[in-house]
């Protein structure tokens, strides 16, 4: 009898597993995801910012496992889990499983405001760049159309909330927009220049990254233009203002909210399992406590078993690339009555964009900054993209776009999602 591996989430650490346990002997492996495919998040900050299409950082899953007779997909969003019964219960039905694998990662963290829910544009999928998309290239639109200078500027206002990684290069993204693209496609606002605010509560920018890139990041911006307000959070946001928490007001149209993640939630999981921001508390092996066939990999999970990150390892690409890959080892030794090799982490750094030729690397080789910090992001965010095909697509499309200034993706397309698909991605 075959094992059954259900992967919940195809995102860096669940299509890592999937991929890695093609052909294995012995293994059915059902990947399922609310969408019907991969895409690669550290750049719909592009996407967002009319510089890259969609499909440059997607790839369908079908297409990803033809010709992988082990591994089938399933669309449909996880709903709860029955750790007794072994089924795992999704939008889509329910599905047995002998080892389940839980790799759905995070969603925005509004931390309890509900004007910022119900208001601020969250940026952690495509569903979510392409409604910024959108909405920048409507606000412009609209700013063309109004005479009255206190609503151009409030559709030309953009509030980045979070100075991390996505609001940093998000930030530079629409500088770049402002200074190349705003007086060549429309005239009107020649002399209405884009507001661009990027606020974090931390006294720096990219906090987790060295005091270097945090200067560098802090000094390309501010030549850039950008507002930046450091030490100061955003607390509200409503009938076009931002709120922030020094008394400040900003009036604005757009608030994009990249302030914090939060595990998403897993309904059916031992009390014990369940940590600080509902991450998922597992072993040396990524086996979850209190479970013995259910697993967590990823941004979702909490593992403090690796003497070099005692507080948990960041919640990044490469930590759930390293966990799908080596369980997808284990998974071959478990089922041939092997012990599994417990879980380190292999830091390979951190890296920033920040604006055209600028960037910030902090890699085990050393720290690089500028050109060449942006010419290494450039190549090693080019080598984990799904396909070929896409590999060199994104490549073209860079390079046309950094010479000529001038990328042609700025349409506003509203598609109206059918009564089954808002139900699926749910």
């Amino acid at each position: 009898m075959k094992k059954r591996i259900v992967i919940i989430g195809g995102g860096f650490g669940g299509m890592n597993l999937a991929r890695n346990l093609a052909g294995a002997e012995g293994m059915e492996v059902v990947l399922v995801d609310r969408n019907n495919y991969n895409y690669f998040p550290p750049l719909i900050y592009q996407v967002a910012s009319s510089f890259i299409a969609p499909s440059n950082i997607s790839y369908p899953f079908r297409k990803m496992f033809q010709g992988k007779d082990n591994i089938r997909f399933y669309l449909g969003s996880f709903r709860s889990v029955d750790v007794d019964r072994r089924i795992v219960h999704t939008s889509g039905g329910s599905l047995d499983y002998d080892y389940l694998v839980l790799a759905q990662g995070t969603q925005t963290n509004y931390f309890g405001l509900q004007s910022i829910r119900e208001n601020a544009l969250p940026l952690k999928n495509i569903d979510d760049a392409l409604k910024i998309r959108n909405t920048i290239l409507r606000h412009m639109e609209q700013a063309c159309r109004t005479d009255d200078a206190v609503e151009r500027r409030k559709l030309m206002t953009f509030v980045i909330a979070g100075g991390g990684p996505t609001g940093v290069e998000l930030s530079g993204m629409l500088s770049e927009m402002n200074r190349y693209i705003r007086t060549k496609d429309y005239p009107e606002l020649r002399d209405d220049p884009m507001h661009i605010y990027l606020v974090d509560a931390a006294h720096t920018l990219l906090g987790t990254m060295r005091r270097k890139s945090q200067e560098e990041a802090l000094a390309a911006l501010s030549d850039l233009g950008v507002n930046i307000r450091l030490s100061v959070a955003v607390k509200d946001f409503k009938e076009d203002t931002v709120y922030l928490s020094d008394d400040e007001q900003i009036a604005a149209k757009t608030l994009v909210w990249v302030s914090g993640v939060i595990a998403n939630e897993v309904r059916g999981l031992p009390q014990e399992a369940v940590v600080r921001n509902r991450r998922i508390a597992v072993n040396e092996f990524n086996r979850v406590k209190g479970t013995s066939d259910v697993f967590a990999i990823g941004d979702i999970c909490y593992q403090d078993t690796d003497a070099a990150f005692p507080n948990g390892h960041p919640q990044m690409a490469q930590v759930a690339i390293q966990q799908g890959i080596l369980l997808a080892k284990n998974f071959r030794k478990m089922i041939n009555g092997k012990s599994p090799v417990p879980f380190h982490y292999k830091d390979k750094g951190s890296m920033a964009i920040i604006s055209k030729y600028k960037a910030v690397a902090e890699l085990p080789v050393g720290f690089f900054r500028g050109f060449i910090a942006w010419w290494l992001w450039l190549v090693i965010h080019i080598l984990p993209i799904a396909s070929f095909k896409n590999k060199i697509k994104l490549v073209f499309t860079w390079l046309w776009n950094f010479i000529s200034n001038d990328p042609t993706l700025r349409l506003i397309i509203n598609p109206q999602k059918s009564t089954a698909e808002k139900k699926d991605s749910q």
